[in-house]
């Protein structure tokens, strides 16, 4: 370790140093683990220990962009040297179930940018400050983070491939996309244009009109009026995004009417009534109950605070419907039953609009509610209506099959767990239409016979060979 530690620092020293010819990158090996107190060469076995123990939601955003440099000489030794510390790296950063939990914590991260930027006075930062590249660059590190578990196309470096895979997926809308790629292309070539300047590592707009007219004429502007109205127009499109993206939620200001630590069934009854209870004392119980539980009182913070902002909606859209007892009953026991999941509980918490398909859905049959609280993994279906009661196209619905499974191709397990999401996913896309008479029972019978089809259909290319008949369900 001695010796490699040496070598790192001179080869650091080597590209990192100021010379009568400049320098080659800039290096700060304070993002390494544990920071400046930190070792500055480690062993895959201790990396993979701090990643796993210690590793920071700010370090899963930058690995997403990390890449091997400096191989050994044999190509097949650097390839597999490769192959090996990003498998490593991969269950870190790329969680197997969809984290919308991601939100929340990249939300955070960025309140603090802006705190910085304000605090140092550098809201003309193109690369920090409000509509700059880095909110371009956490729209769609989200996205990735969130699902690139289960989508391989996601994991991939650039922030502009990352964009075309969100427009191909009907993630982001094609002009959002347009838009963010331009203002990209823009904000990079003028943060260069700004590096040209002074050979300095800034992100600042000029202040001298002397620099600001060179600028403007490096990036083919008249004037500095004209390169400044298009930047504009660029940041507010990103701050947009942005913020429809990662905006907070509105606090609900009558929620501690409905639901707080110390709340009484002799409280809640007559708030139930009022909103059309039918059984009020019964779905008083039930709450207090969730309430007093073991499962409750032993969440984590956060996890409670969602779930206690999640309950007072779960009533007010239960009263919606024709059965509220029935429809709160029912949502609360799913509610029990993802509580433990931090990732299910930011989902609900983040996407309200999700919420009320929810309610609908539950108090339309028990049975949709059953299967949900079997597989939660299915609430993200939810995200998209216009998806969601579409008629399956079963030649795509193959292809897609095809390659998640091609993408975990020598991992058996891995593999039935893509056929039994796939059946889930399905199932439920038809339960919701059938729910909303979208579809004639022949019809219906027809498309589960093509997804049964579709599952025990022979795949040359898998090696799922006679597993492939465990049962799916």
């Amino acid at each position: 370790m001695n010796f490699f530690t040496r070598l790192g620092r001179r080869l650091i020293s080597m590209i990192n140093e100021p010379t009568a010819d400049g320098y080659v990158f800039r290096v700060d090996m304070r993002l390494r683990p544990y920071g400046d107190s930190g070792p500055l060469v480690t062993s895959f076995a201790a990396l993979e220990e701090y990643l796993v123990s210690q590793g920071r939601e700010w370090e899963r955003y930058a690995w997403i962009k990390a890449r091997v440099i400096a191989p050994p000489e044999s190509p097949q030794a650097a390839s597999q040297q490769t192959a090996e510390l990003m498998q490593l790296a991969q269950p870190f950063i790329f969680r197997k179930y969809l984290d919308f939990g991601a939100i929340d914590s990249m939300r955070k991260l960025h309140a603090q940018i802006r705190q910085e930027v304000q605090r140092r006075d550098r809201l003309n930062n193109i690369k920090l400050g409000p509509g700059g590249i880095r909110e371009i660059e956490f729209t769609a590190q989200v996205f990735q983070l969130i699902r690139g578990g289960q989508d391989a196309k996601l994991r991939v470096r650039p922030t502009q491939r990352v964009l075309q895979v969100l427009a191909a997926n009907g993630q982001l809308g094609s002009q959002v996309v347009a838009d963010l790629d331009a203002a990209y292309v823009f904000l990079r070539n003028l943060e260069h244009r700004l590096q040209y300047l002074d050979d300095q590592q800034t992100q600042e707009l000029p202040k001298k009109p002397e620099d600001r007219q060179i600028i403007a004429a490096a990036m083919g502007y008249a004037d500095y009026a004209a390169l400044l109205e298009q930047l504009d127009r660029h940041r507010a499109l990103v701050s947009q995004q942005f913020d429809q993206i990662f905006g907070a939620q509105e606090e609900r200001p009558n929620d501690t009417q409905l639901w707080r630590e110390e709340i009484t069934a002799d409280e809640l009854i007559p708030s139930l009534e009022k909103l059309g209870y039918r059984t009020a004392p019964d779905s008083a119980q039930r709450l207090i109950q969730l309430r007093d539980s073991n499962r409750y009182r032993q969440l984590p913070e956060l996890s409670k605070q969602r779930l206690d902002k999640l309950i007072p909606q779960f009533i007010d859209l239960s009263a919606q419907h024709p059965a509220p007892d029935a429809t709160l009953a029912r949502l609360l026991t799913l509610l029990e039953g993802i509580s433990r999941r931090a990732a299910y509980l930011a989902f609900l918490a983040e996407y309200p609009q999700a919420l009320q398909r929810l309610a609908r859905l539950v108090a339309a049959s028990s049975w949709a509610s059953e299967y949900l609280a079997q597989h939660p993994a299915l609430l993200d279906e939810l995200l998209d209506a216009r998806e969601m009661y579409q008629p399956p196209e079963w030649q795509q619905i193959d292809r897609d099959l095809q390659a998640r499974l091609d993408d975990c191709a020598g991992d058996t397990e891995r593999q039935l767990d893509v056929l039994r999401q796939t059946q889930q996913e399905q199932t439920f896309h038809l339960l919701a239409m059938d729910l909303q008479d979208l579809l004639p029972l022949e019809t219906l019978s027809d498309h589960l016979s093509d997804l049964a089809d579709l599952l025990l259909a022979p795949r040359a290319e898998t090696e799922l060979g006679d597993r492939a008949q465990t049962p799916l369900r």
